[in-house]
């Protein structure tokens, strides 16, 4: 069967305008211009579009899908079983959102009661699967299955306490970095407490600290665009600095 671009819209329920962007950027040709100017999909285009939107499900940038599915090595079947498994992922991560948040009411209601741990168990698996699902290949290949497992481990061990600390470390580095970048000395006091406050954020994760690993996760933050974006709405460059300050920090 074959679709123009307002009932292929209709069918997949995106608009219009994306589907002609898809086109425009190369993510999603037609078939085929029919002879009034109308763009015309088949069941191969039906296809692929099915792809792209399971990826933008999964929060894959465009880029990145154009990148998987024009390869040579994208394989459709391979794909739609991956796919699968992330969305397993996904509602196994939902089903125990539901499940704490239930608990809660049931908990605000007087109806039972709820440990502090139960509270968060929710929020500690959403932290593993997000990270998983952004950075889970490159952080494996770079430091192995077993140090991200035990990693992963880690985090879902965490105490409330340990939750409330480390997300405050995490917002003492994105402040002493800020701080620190006004200098523009990564060698200098306060950058190098910002690397030291890194470390600390880095050893609630980690199983085992080494300032070889540190540096070179320093070095990703530069080398990945995703890292790099995080750490760059602080303000541009900062990726780098730290990276600068970090490497300082670990060889002294």
């Amino acid at each position: 069967m074959e679709y123009t671009v307002q009932k292929l819209s209709q069918l997949a329920g995106i608009s219009t305008r994306t589907l002609r962007y898809y086109d425009e950027i190369g993510l999603l040709k037609p078939a085929r211009i029919n002879s009034s100017g109308y763009r015309i999909y088949g069941s191969a285009e039906v296809d692929r579009l099915q792809q792209i939107l399971f990826y933008r499900e999964l929060g894959v940038n465009l880029d990145s899908i154009k990148e998987i599915t024009t390869s040579e090595a994208f394989v459709a079947s391979t794909a739609l079983k991956e796919h699968r498994e992330k969305l397993l992922e996904k509602r196994a991560q939902l089903d125990l959102l539901i499940e704490n948040v239930n608990k809660s009411i049931q908990l605000t209601e007087r109806k039972i009661t709820m440990t502090d741990k139960e509270k968060f168990e929710g929020f500690k698996q959403k932290l593993v699967d997000d990270n998983e699902n952004t950075y889970g290949k490159e952080i494996r290949e770079k430091y192995g299955e077993d140090a991200v497992n035990k990693s992963n481990a880690k985090v879902k061990g965490m105490t409330e306490a340990q939750h409330e600390e480390v997300t405050k470390l995490e917002q003492q580095v994105l402040d002493n970095l800020k701080a620190a970048m006004a200098t523009g000395d990564p060698a200098g006091e306060l950058a190098q407490k910002t690397a030291d406050l890194h470390k600390q954020w880095l050893s609630f994760y980690w199983d085992k600290y080494s300032k070889e690993a540190h540096a070179g996760l320093a070095q990703m933050y530069v080398d990945d665009e995703r890292f790099t974006a995080y750490y760059d709405k602080i303000q541009q460059g900062a990726a780098q600095f730290l990276r600068d300050a970090v490497h300082i920090y670990t060889k002294n």
